[in-house]
């Protein structure tokens, strides 16, 4: 009998590769699990702040925390260098919000092949902004985790599981972080009962549905601009859109509007309870952060 129909998670030998901000909350629930990596592979360490000192990602902060060990490489165009990861004995590796595109070579390293958590319910919102589309185009039914077999196009793989994760009314919209953290966790959950029923022969892949895919790409920095007067916020239905763009984007760039050729940041708002856009702290270009009611006693 194959020795890995006979798995428990400690004899799982599994390789993680992680980005920020979804993989250290899938580690804290692999680890609750007792289903750690052998080795976690993460995004070089980088200059930050304004001493520009060079500083290690979460995903590697969180794994010396945890003892295990680190593998941060620059390029994936040739096996030269990636020796650690181009061994016969690895069952698994598993892509969490990874910054690369691996190659169809390495992803077919391992015994069972490589698996990705997607946070949407694909085939709906593939591609690179699933949690943040989901927020800004008030896509609420396409909310949730899939963990998908990687091939080598574009959130293509055949699906092992997926969970739909329903947000109450009251609560919607949770801003970009909230959903960050939220998914990631679902993600985490469901991958300490896939991976190991996977490497038992206790799953069926299913196959997406091709033609009912939907797409989202990288946001660029006019995708967070709102075309609002201050001097008379929207109510109804732009005042809604409004709102959504505000959450979509929160710590990731966040949203602005421009009035007499300046760029204003928007750092605090909420929606009132008639349904009119309320801004409550904002930053003129120029200027530091102050109160909307200030800022618009400047401009009358």
């Amino acid at each position: 009998m194959d020795q890995r129909n006979n798995m428990n998670k400690n004899e799982i030998n599994f390789v993680f590769f992680g980005g920020e901000p979804l993989a250290v909350p899938v580690l804290e629930e692999l680890k609750k699990a007792n289903l750690l990596p052998n080795l976690i592979v993460c995004s070089p360490d980088k200059p930050f702040g304004r001493k520009q000192e060079l500083t290690p990602p979460p995903t590697k902060v969180w794994a010396q925390k945890n003892g295990i060990e680190t593998f941060q490489p620059t390029s994936y165009k040739a096996p030269a260098g990636l020796e650690i990861l181009n061994k016969s004995d690895w069952d698994l590796f598993v892509v969490v919000a990874y910054n690369y595109i691996l190659p169809k070579w390495l992803i077919e390293i391992p015994k069972k092949g490589t698996l990705n958590v997607h946070p949407s319910m694909l085939p709906k919102l593939r591609g690179a902004s699933p949690i943040r589309t989901a927020i800004k185009d008030d896509l609420r039914d396409d909310i949730g985790v899939s963990v998908m077999l990687l091939d080598e196009e574009m959130d293509h793989g055949p699906i092992l599981d997926q969970i739909f994760v329903p947000i109450e009314d009251e609560n919607w919209p949770l801003t970009g972080p909230e959903l960050d953290n939220l998914l990631a966790k679902e993600g985490g959950s469901l991958l300490t009962e896939v991976i190991p029923a996977w490497l038992n022969g206790e799953v069926f892949l299913q196959e997406q549905n091709h033609e009912a895919a939907t797409y989202c790409g990288r946001f660029t920095k006019t995708d967070s601009e709102l075309n609002i007067n201050p001097k008379n916020l929207p109510g109804g239905k732009e005042a809604w859109n409004s709102w959504l763009k505000i959450n979509a984007f929160a710590d990731i760039g966040e949203t602005y509007f421009i009035y007499d050729g300046k760029r204003v940041k928007i750092k605090k708002a909420e929606l009132s309870k008639n349904g009119s856009l309320c801004l409550l702290r904002v930053i003129p270009e120029g200027k530091n952060e102050m109160e909307f009611k200030d800022y618009l006693t400047s401009i009358l």
